[in-house]
């Protein structure tokens, strides 16, 4: 998947010399005043959160792209228009330049995490549905990895090393428009925009038989119904849409930058500065929490489907409030003084940080795409998954926009504040979420027909009783 790789760069000299100078000179002072502040600059801090703010609008045109001409269609733009925010940043010769390529690269973003879950969640046998899926995270998570390991090497390029590391997102962008010539559209965008030999065949392909009737009818008949709903944005409103709007296109896409994941993920190089660390020195730890965050997305490829997603959703919960309270005790210890942390100190926060990442790369990381491709009827598919890309680009502009701020003048108060909040998000998940592993895509609406909650509201929709009985005939028969 495309991955952006400002992080490392906001922490090269080479890089703040030429567009950030005041940030430069207050980096290199040790002084008890900028040892939570030496990154806290609102032009530098937009260089990064342009990018989700051009994906937050991008989203809804990619909704249509995607339901009018098909997911691959999508994939396609996206890849087109990350490789030319590449080409702009790797070129730039002043900030307007770089918020310029970052807006590019924020549209490739916003189409690609539109389409791609969708993609794989709809091309994927229901029973390794959460595995397939899952690649999605796991590219994603290579690619923050080998970026990583690409500004720890072009950091020692002067003084031209950072545009390498920009420019290099051309390659990715490359990789992905010529394999998406040859990926297959999914059966149920075919189906969608009513090509149903085509789709017939490629779900043959797909599926490795021709035995493919039942499928293809549970197909058609979502197809069916979902022509027959118009507005379907406005649809998402509709109680028997209630829970999927509050759980997949509210709740989890904001919870899961809510968690702090990105502000480490985005800012792990300044991070570690911050704390004390070298240069490379936090370019090397950087590379540390991507391999874990490797680690944790291979972990959720091969459990999601045999404990389920409720069970990663609720250890890593536990994991990751352990976690920050660490990180939060020993910077209101040990940290602020003007004063670099011992080796020992420092070892014991990039341990704690590890296990946050680990936890959040086998849960919120990856489930947090996975689940609310699940949840959305055929019908509700595209539109409710705008909405998500659209909440979750909010959440992750607003973070990365607000976090060194935050962690200026909250200091260590910020970490408390994200340990609180994953309390918040177990128990959402706790009360709110029904288990959708080995469930078939087009039946996982009928589970909040038995939640404990869910179901008070579901079965006040005449529509939704409708579907339920039409279903239970279907099944008698």
């Amino acid at each position: 998947m495309l991955v952006p790789i400002a992080g490392g760069v906001t922490s090269m000299d080479d890089f703040l010399k030429k567009f950030f100078p005041d940030v430069y000179h207050r980096k290199q002072a040790h002084l008890r005043e900028t040892d939570y502040c030496k990154y806290d600059n609102q032009v530098l801090t937009l260089f990064t959160s342009s990018l989700y703010f051009a994906g937050l609008v991008s989203t809804f045109g990619a909704s249509y792209v995607t339901k009018r001409r098909g997911r691959r269609a999508s994939i396609m733009v996206g890849a087109t228009s990350f490789f030319l925010g590449g080409a702009v940043n790797a070129a730039a010769v002043n900030i307007a330049m770089l918020i310029v390529g970052r807006v590019l690269l924020g549209v490739g973003i916003g189409f690609g995490n539109q389409a791609v879950p969708l993609y794989l969640s709809e091309i994927a046998p229901y029973r390794i549905r959460g595995a397939v899926n899952q690649l999605f995270q796991l590219t994603t998570c290579l690619g923050i990895l080998v970026a990583d390991i690409i500004n720890y090497f072009t950091d020692r390029l002067h003084p031209w090393g950072w545009r390498l590391s920009l420019g290099l997102a051309m390659g990715p962008a490359t990789a992905i428009f010529v394999g998406a010539l040859f990926l297959p559209e999914t059966p149920n965008s075919l189906v969608e925009r009513g090509l149903f030999e085509e789709a017939r065949r490629v779900l043959e392909k797909v599926r490795g038989t021709h035995k493919v009737d039942a499928e293809f009818e549970d197909l058609k008949e979502a197809s069916e119904a979902a022509r027959a709903v118009k507005g379907t944005f406005r649809n998402l409103l509709a109680a028997r849409n209630r829970p999927q709007l509050i759980i997949g296109a509210l709740g989890i896409p904001a919870f899961q930058q809510l968690s702090g994941m990105n502000s480490i993920l985005f800012y792990s190089p300044v991070i570690f500065q911050s704390l004390g660390f070298g240069s490379s020195a936090a370019l090397y730890s950087s590379i540390i929490t991507g391999s874990m965050l490797v680690v944790g997305a291979l972990i959720s490829m091969v459990t999601v489907d045999r404990l389920g997603r409720r069970f990663l959703f609720i250890e890593a919960g536990v994991q990751m409030i352990s976690s920050m309270v660490v990180v939060a005790v020993i910077l209101a210890l040990k940290f602020g003084h003007g004063e670099e942390l011992s080796k020992g100190v420092s070892t014991v926060l990039v341990v704690a940080i590890c296990l946050f990442v680990v936890a959040y790369g086998w849960s919120w990381g990856p489930l947090g795409w996975l689940v609310p491709s699940e949840l959305f009827p055929l019908e509700m598919r595209s539109a409710g998954q705008s909405v998500v890309v659209c909440v979750n680009l909010f959440w992750t502009a607003a973070v990365a926009q607000c976090f060194l701020a935050a962690l200026c003048h909250l200091r260590w108060g910020v970490f408390v504040l994200f340990a609180s909040l994953i309390v918040v998000m177990s128990i959402f998940v706790i009360l709110l979420l029904p288990e959708t592993k080995q469930v078939p895509i087009e039946e996982v609406w009928m589970l909040f027909d038995r939640h404990w909650y869910w179901k008070r509201i579901v079965r006040k929709d005449p529509k939704y009783q409708g579907n339920l009985h039409q279903q239970q005939e279907m099944a008698r028969a």
